[in-house]
């Protein structure tokens, strides 16, 4: 999973650097991220204001926002896919 750009909320995470209002991944190889609304979900931990997968296996997440779309379930405030 390719990560991609997220709002900026303090210091960019680890593999990450400020563009704007923006952390942009530093290279292709940077780890996928989100914003951090509560605890982070399993294959993820806590960088800042920020959870950021664990490894390149780690499940693609989305913040939730009302019911998760197909192919995904809740896990806390976060949808994790299948």
């Amino acid at each position: 999973m390719a990560a991609e750009p997220i709002l900026k909320n303090g210091p960019c995470p680890n593999g990450y650097h400020q563009e704007g209002n923006y952390c942009v991944p530093s290279s292709p190889n940077a780890m996928h991220a989100v914003p951090k609304n509560g605890p982070c979900p399993n294959g993820y931990h806590q960088e800042g204001n920020y959870c950021v997968a664990n490894n390149a296996n780690s499940k693609h997440v989305i913040p939730k926002v009302g019911p998760c779309p197909n192919g995904y379930h809740t896990e806390g405030n976060y949808c994790v896919k299948n």
